[in-house]
C-alpha cells in the first residue's frame, strides 16, 4: 500500500495518509473509463433541440400558382423544404440521450482515473487551506499553489467547510466539489486532484465499501 503526505496550508508535511490499493492502484480500463465519459456527457445535454416540419410551419395554405401552363414544376405549397422559409426534412426533434451506465462500471471507472492520477503523483492530501473563520481567496489559493502548481486542479472538499466554498468558488484555475460528487470526467479533466483530509476519507470509504459489495457479489 503506497502511502503519501498529508501538507499543510504551508506546504509542509503534516501526517501521512494510505491509498488503497484496491482504490489508487487499481487497473486502468481505457475503453470502460471512456464509454462511462461519454455516458456522463450524454447526459448533460438537454435534448431540446426542435426544428419544424412543413406541417407545423405557419403559412402556405395557398396553391402558390396553377398546376398546369406555367412551364415551372407543380406546387401545393410554399413552405415545403425546398421553399425559404419552408418546413424541415428530417430535423432535429427533443429527445433524451441519456445512457443507462451500470453504478459498477461508474465506480471501476473513478478508481481507474484515480489510480492514473496517483500513479502520475497526481494525487494530494491537505489538511486544510484557509485559516481562521474568514474565507480567504488569495490566501487559499496561495496554499493550494504551496501543494501544487498544476494549471488545472480539482479540490474535492467537504460539503460542510464553507470557507474553502467560499475562498475558491470563483477562481478559475481551481475546480471544487463536494467529495459525494467526485467523478470520473472531472478527474481526468484536471492536471491534479488534491482532497482535503475530511473529503478524502469521505471518498475511500465510499469507493471501498462499494469494491467490498461488488467483490462479495462476485464471490457468492
Amino acid at each position: 500500500m503506497t502511502s503519501i503526505d498529508v501538507l499543510d496550508a504551508s506546504g509542509a508535511k503534516a501526517g501521512t495518509v494510505d491509498l488503497p490499493e484496491d482504490i489508487f492502484g487499481a487497473k486502468v480500463n481505457i475503453p470502460l473509463i471512456h464509454q462511462v465519459v461519454v455516458a456522463q456527457l450524454a447526459a448533460r445535454r438537454q435534448g431540446t433541440h426542435k426544428a419544424k416540419t412543413r406541417g407545423e410551419v405557419s403559412g402556405g395554405g395557398k396553391k402558390p400558382y396553377r398546376q398546369k401552363g406555367t412551364g415551372r414544376a407543380r406546387q401545393g405549397s410554399t413552405r415545403a423544404p425546398q421553399f425559404t422559409g419552408g418546413g424541415v426534412v428530417h430535423g432535429p426533434v427533443p429527445r433524451d440521450y441519456s445512457q443507462r451506465t451500470p453504478k459498477k462500471m461508474k465506480a471501476a471507472a473513478l478508481r481507474g482515473a484515480l489510480s492514473d492520477r496517483a500513479g502520475g503523483g497526481r494525487v494530494h492530501v491537505v489538511s486544510g487551506l484557509v485559516d481562521g473563520e474568514t474565507p480567504k481567496t488569495k490566501a487559499a489559493l496561495q496554499a493550494l499553489r504551496n501543494i501544487t502548481q498544476a494549471r488545472s486542479v480539482l479540490l474535492v472538499v467537504d460539503e460542510a467547510d464553507q470557507r474553502t466554498w467560499l475562498s475558491l468558488r470563483n477562481a478559475p484555475e481551481v475546480h471544487l466539489l463536494d467529495a459525494g460528487q467526485l467523478n470520473t470526467y472531472d478527474v481526468l479533466c484536471n492536471d491534479d486532484v488534491v482532497f482535503t483530509r475530511e473529503a478524502y476519507d469521505q471518498v475511500v470509504a465510499r469507493l471501498s465499501a462499494q469494491a467490498a459489495a461488488q467483490s462479495e457479489k462476485e464471490d457468492a
